[in-house]
């Protein structure tokens, strides 16, 4: 597996190929955001119920994408900025910077789910996966649902050759973003290729 060959938050970002024209995109699919007033628990429980039950795969990914905003949000103007320096950081190859800013994130802010999530990201980039897995199983202690954070373990493990626990990964994956296609097609191959060792 070459490092960072897809980033674990945004993995799920980027269109399947021929999925769209390019000269003529498809229009976003209209998804009704969540109620801004309820409590943030009460928003997320309503975009994963809709998550798990959408099998239009543009539609699903409109909801993930508001998933994604709604874990974005720190609550903390300081762990916002410190946020956007990391991305910052992280866009310019500026990796020991992006480190300290979410080390100081963690510290400050230790359940917000986002700032574990991007620093098993940049982990994962550095090539360094058993600190990335284990910012991952923090983020999963925090938000269980985290489907980023579930694909990034799942790449890991394949990468270790732990294709079983891969496989039950992508399920645990599906059971929460079951529309998603390249989760569909990962856990195929991952099911053939333990078929094909038995056989």
């Amino acid at each position: 597996m070459r490092p960072f060959a897809f980033c674990l938050s945004l993995l799920l970002l980027s269109p399947l190929p021929g999925a769209a024209n390019a000269q003529s995109p498809e229009p976003r699919p209209a998804v009704t955001a969540p109620d801004p007033s309820a409590p943030p628990a009460v928003r997320l429980d309503t975009l994963f119920a809709e998550l798990k039950h959408e099998g239009d795969p543009a539609k699903a990914k409109a909801i993930s994408d508001n998933i994604r905003a709604e874990w974005r949000q720190s609550g903390s103007a300081t762990v916002d900025f410190l946020m956007q320096q990391a991305d910052k950081a992280m866009a310019e190859n500026k990796d020991a910077a992006a480190f300290d800013y979410l080390d100081e994130v963690i510290q400050l802010a230790p359940g917000y789910v986002e700032g574990w999530n991007q620093r098993a990201t940049l982990n994962y980039k550095e090539g360094n996966y058993r600190k990335s897995m284990a910012d991952i199983n923090r983020v999963l202690e925090i938000e269980p649902r985290h489907f980023g954070a579930i694909a990034g373990m799942a790449m890991i493990l394949t990468s270790y050759g732990r294709d079983q626990l891969a496989l039950e990964a992508w399920q645990r994956f599906l059971d929460i973003y079951p529309s998603e296609r390249r989760a569909q097609k990962a856990l195929g191959d991952i099911a053939e290729k333990l078929a094909g060792s038995r056989t």
